[in-house]
C-alpha cells in the first residue's frame, strides 16, 4: 500500500505474487513537429506491462524542461490537459516498478536536476549493484548533492546526481565520465534542453533499441512501443553504447566493450509478445518453448490449456506439438490490478478467482495440461490447481515455459528471496506434490536457450543457474531497501 500526493491510497486487490516484476519501462523521442508528449504516453502505454507503480514525462521546448509524474498507471497519471501542458520538441518518458527504492512519489521517474549546464531529466530501467559505493563515493566528493529539495532512494537518482556533479562538462562529457562507474544493469534515456540520450551497460542486460519517426528519433525499452508510435525500427543501442540525438542529428560513442549477456527472462515472461528482441520475436520463441515442453514432457491428455496471457504461446506450442487440443480453459479478468479501492476480508479470501476463473464446461471430466510461465513461490498454482479440480478436471498436468526459477534476479527484476523460491529448497517431485499437480515438468534450459536461438554464452541465466555474470556485492541482499540504508550516512 502507498500513499499519493493527494493522500489517498492504493492497494493491489490482486497481488500477482507468482510473477516476477520488472522494474521499468523507458521511452524518448526527438521530433520537433511532433507533440511528444503524446507520443510518449502512447509509447509507455505500450510498456505498462514492465512497470504499474508510478508513471512520468518530461518535454522541453528548447529553454525549460516540463514534469508530470504520479503514482498509478499511465492511463491514470495523465489526463489530455496534463498532456497539453508539456509542450515541446523532445521528451523522455517513464512506467516504474521498484526494485530499488521504496514505491513512493519521491522515487517515480523521470529524476530532474539543475546543473552548470542545463537541467536534466532521467529515467531508467535495470538495477545497479554498486549503489552504495556510488552513494558513499558522492557522498565524500560531493556533499552538497543532496541539498536539491530530492527526498528520492533510488539507483536512478544516484546516476542523475552523478552526471550533474560532473562540474565544467556538457552532458555528453559527463556521461561518458559517469557511465563506466556504474556496475549492474541499466538501459537508459535521458535529456537535457536541446539533445535527446541513450545509454545501455556494457552486457545488455535490460532491452533498448532504436526507431526512425519520419520527422525524428525514438529510443524505446521495446519495439513494440515503436509499433504503437509509428516509428520504423532501426537497431537495437549496443551493449555499452551511448547515444546522443539533437537538430546537428544522431550521434554514436562507444564507452565501453560489449560483453552481451541479455536476460532470457524477458522471452520467458517480462516482454510483450509482439516484441523483438536480438532478432528475434518473442512469441515466436514462446510458442517453440510450448513445442520442446511437449517432447521433454509427453503426457497422454485430452485438453491443453494456458494460463492467461503469459502462458498462451508456450500452450499454443505445447498443443501443436504434442497433437492435443488446445483450449481456453481459464478466463482472466485483465481490469483487475491496481485500485483506490480496498478490497473486503471477503473478497480477499476469493483470491485467485479475482484474475481468473475456470470454465467448468470446458475441462469438466477431462486430463488436462496446464501451461504457465513460471513458478516462483507456488502459492497461485496450488490455489489454481485446487479451483481446476473444484471445477471437475480429472487429472491435472502442469508444464512450465522455464526452468525452475532457484536464484533472485539483481539486475532489475523483482523476484522473491531466494528463501522464498520454492525451487531453491525443493526437488521437482516435491513441487508437484506440493502445488497438487498430477505430474509437473519444466523445460530444461538446453532447450530455452534453442528456442531463443541465441548463444547461452550472451544470455544471463543467473535466475536458474546462479551464475551471475556482473558481480553482485554481498550487501546487496539487503534488497528495495538498500538505498534508504545507505542514505542514512551522516
Amino acid at each position: 500500500m502507498s500513499r499519493r500526493p493527494d493522500g489517498r491510497l492504493t492497494h493491489e486487490l490482486f497481488s500477482e505474487e507468482h510473477l516476477p516484476q520488472d522494474e521499468c519501462g523507458v521511452f524518448g523521442v526527438w521530433a520537433p513537429s511532433e507533440e511528444v508528449a503524446k507520443l510518449t504516453f502512447y509509447g509507455l502505454y505500450a510498456l505498462q506491462h514492465r512497470g504499474q507503480e508510478s508513471a512520468g514525462i518530461a518535454t522541453s521546448d528548447g529553454e525549460r524542461i516540463f514534469v508530470y509524474k504520479d503514482m498509478g498507471l499511465v492511463s491514470q497519471v495523465f489526463t489530455e490537459n496534463d498532456l497539453a501542458t508539456l509542450t515541446g520538441n523532445l521528451a523522455v518518458g517513464h512506467c516504474r516498478y521498484s526494485t530499488t527504492g521504496s514505491s513512493n512519489w519521491n522515487n517515480a521517474q523521470p529524476t530532474l536536476r539543475a546543473t552548470n549546464h542545463g537541467t536534466l531529466a532521467l529515467a531508467h530501467n535495470g538495477n545497479l549493484t554498486n549503489t552504495g559505493d556510488l552513494a558513499e563515493y558522492l557522498a565524500k566528493n560531493f556533499p552538497g548533492y543532496q541539498d536539491h529539495g530530492n527526498h528520492a532512494t533510488t539507483d536512478t537518482e544516484i546516476m542523475t546526481a552523478l552526471i550533474a556533479a560532473q562540474e565544467g562538462e556538457s552532458f555528453e562529457q559527463a556521461a561518458m565520465k559517469v557511465l563506466p562507474m556504474l556496475r549492474g544493469a541499466f538501459s537508459l534515456v535521458f535529456m537535457d534542453e536541446q539533445t535527446l540520450y541513450a545509454a545501455r551497460d556494457a552486457h545488455g542486460v535490460r532491452p533498448l533499441v532504436l526507431g526512425k519517426l519520419e520527422h525524428g528519433w525514438v529510443f524505446a525499452s521495446e519495439t513494440a512501443a515503436l509499433d504503437i508510435v509509428g516509428a520504423s525500427f532501426v537497431r537495437e543501442i549496443e551493449p555499452g553504447e551511448f547515444v546522443a540525438v539533437d537538430g546537428d542529428g544522431l550521434r554514436s560513442y562507444r564507452w565501453a566493450e560489449a560483453t552481451p549477456k541479455g536476460c532470457i527472462f524477458e522471452y520467458v515472461y517480462l516482454a510483450r509478445p509482439d516484441t523483438t528482441i536480438a532478432g528475434r520475436n518473442v512469441h515466436t520463441t514462446r510458442v517453440a518453448v510450448g513445442e520442446q515442453l511437449a517432447k521433454e514432457h509427453p503426457v497422454e491428455a485430452d485438453l491443453v490449456i494456458p494460463v492467461p496471457e503469459s502462458g498462451t504461446p508456450a500452450a499454443v506450442g505445447y498443443a501443436r506439438a504434442s497433437g492435443i487440443p488446445y483450449g481456453a480453459g481459464l478466463v482472466k479478468n485483465s481490469y483487475v490490478g491496481r485500485t483506490f479501492i480496498q478490497p473486503s476480508q471477503t473478497i480477499r479470501q476469493l483470491g485467485i478467482r479475482l484474475k481468473l476463473n475456470p470454465l467448468r464446461e470446458i475441462i469438466e471430466g477431462k486430463k488436462i495440461v496446464v501451461v504457465d510461465d513460471s513458478i516462483v513461490r507456488g502459492n497461485t498454482q496450488r490455489a489454481l490447481i485446487r479451483m481446476l479440480r473444484e471445477a471437475g478436471a480429472l487429472e491435472i498436468h502442469v508444464r512450465i515455459s522455464s526452468p525452475p526459477v532457484k536464484w533472485p534476479c539483481f539486475y532489475g527484476i523483482d523476484f522473491a528471496s531466494r528463501a522464498e523460491l520454492i525451487a531453491s529448497g525443493l526437488e521437482i517431485d516435491e513441487i508437484r506434490r506440493s502445488i497438487g499437480a498430477d505430474t509437473l515438468g519444466y523445460v530444461s534450459l538446453e532447450g530455452l536457450v534453442e528456442a531463443t536461438t541465441i548463444a547461452e554464452s550472451k544470455l544471463c541465466t543467473a535466475c536458474f543457474t546462479g551464475n551471475y555474470p556482473i558481480e553482485v556485492p554481498a550487501d546487496i541482499s539487503n534488497g528495495k531497501n538498500l538505498l534508504e540504508i545507505v542514505n542514512n550516512y551522516e
